[in-house]
């Protein structure tokens, strides 16, 4: 960190907007795992991370990607390919023992009802203990996508059959 009497530099993860130090430490100091969820427009990437002498140990990893493997043909970046995720996820924690876990949203925007609280819905949905508000969760109709296509509600229920089954 470069220093002056007039100016001085900001940590460059802070002056890059990427990292939140003063949450980041409250997360840590929790000394919990921690459920962090990451989107972008057309996917989501979910993960259970447990912070080690400082470092990030990444112990489950699940991508919405994955849900074309379980037969899903619509797009990876809506509510509910993000709730098939977490709820993916959530089957895969608790399949190692895992069932507990802190939410880590990051740098993101916080929006009620929108995809992140879905995954987050999904995870809670497969067995995962994660502090919440119920007030967040987006409704069922648009979970199982309702307001988009007629057919895309079976087949949500499909999917999520084959993840709860195996």
């Amino acid at each position: 960190m470069a220093r002056n009497r007039k100016y001085t530099v900001k940590i460059k993860r802070k002056r890059q907007r990427k990292t939140d130090y003063k949450l980041r430490l409250d997360l840590l100091k929790s000394d919990k795992l921690r459920l962090v969820i990451r989107k972008s427009l057309k996917n989501i990437l979910l993960q259970i991370v447990k912070s080690e002498n400082s470092k990030d140990k990444i112990l489950i990893s699940c991508h919405s990607n994955e849900l074309k493997k379980l037969g899903w043909e619509y797009n990876l970046g809506n509510i509910p390919s993000s709730y098939l995720t977490g709820f993916l996820l959530g089957r895969k924690a608790i399949k190692k023992n895992i069932k507990e876990a802190i939410l880590d949203l990051g740098l993101q925007s916080k929006i009620v009802k929108s995809r992140i609280y879905s995954a987050l819905k999904g995870c809670i949905d497969a067995g995962l203990k994660v502090p919440h508000d119920p007030k967040i969760f987006p409704e069922e109709e648009r979970i199982k996508g309702a307001h988009t296509k007629k057919d895309m509600k079976k087949e949500f229920e499909e999917i999520k059959k084959k993840i709860e089954h195996g």
